[in-house]
């Protein structure tokens, strides 16, 4: 069963995901950690993410994966590395690169399959798994948004500004939706539910109920 969990930033998507892949049994793929991985080489590399050419030499041998909730960049473990504000901006540019989001879309359905499976991400529902068996859009509104992420974040980094993340939050979201390739928006079929007056247990719950009842005789 291939469930797919769509929204803009902030919006809980991946929090949700992971709380209820391990409560059923399924199995969790961060597929905006992918996007953050190649922008983390590209900052480590010290690449201009302008340079497209450059971009695309380093995407072909790119050696990233995925194991027990941890992400890797050349066999490294850098899970906490790629959460940073700077990757997540690189992530939102290079996911703009047609090529970039070829190669992560043929890794994310290989990934998947014959899997039980919850993916997360931008176009999960509309480019990824257009026939996913079932399709969930998280949003909130962008405040709300950003005060989650400044939350987040200023346990790491107490210089964290809120009016900076609503600002990054609100030019991602933008960027996002109105970028050519693969856009973020609402697949027809999506179930739409806005977080931002729930709870992430009460976003949990609501999911897991429709996955349990639209997953009956499938898993």
């Amino acid at each position: 069963m291939i469930v797919a969990i769509d929204g803009p930033a902030g919006s809980g998507k991946s929090t949700v995901s992971k709380m209820i892949a391990d409560d059923i049994g399924f199995i969790y793929l961060d597929t905006g950690a992918m996007y953050r991985l190649f922008a983390y080489k590209l900052i480590k590399e010290n690449v201009d993410m302008d340079n497209n050419e450059e971009e695309l030499r380093i995407l072909e041998d790119l050696n990233i994966d995925m194991k027990n909730g941890k992400f890797y960049l050349d066999n490294e473990d850098v899970s906490d590395k790629i959460r940073s504000r700077e990757v997540s901006s690189g992530a939102s540019k290079v996911a703009r690169i047609k090529e970039v989001r070829e190669k992560m879309v043929d890794i994310q359905r290989e990934f998947s399959k014959s899997k039980n499976v919850i993916l997360d991400g931008r176009d999960i529902g509309t480019v990824v798994f257009p026939n996913a068996d079932l399709k969930i859009y998280l949003n909130a509104a962008s405040e709300v948004r950003a005060k989650r992420r400044f939350e987040e974040l200023k346990e790491k980094d107490k210089n964290v500004n809120y009016n900076e993340i609503l600002k990054e939050i609100e030019e991602r979201d933008y960027h996002d939706s109105s970028r050519k390739e693969s856009p973020l928006r609402i697949a027809d079929d999506a179930i739409v539910i806005d977080t931002t007056d729930f709870t992430i247990d009460e976003v949990k719950k609501k999911i897991k109920n429709l996955i349990i009842t639209k997953g009956e005789g499938k898993w």
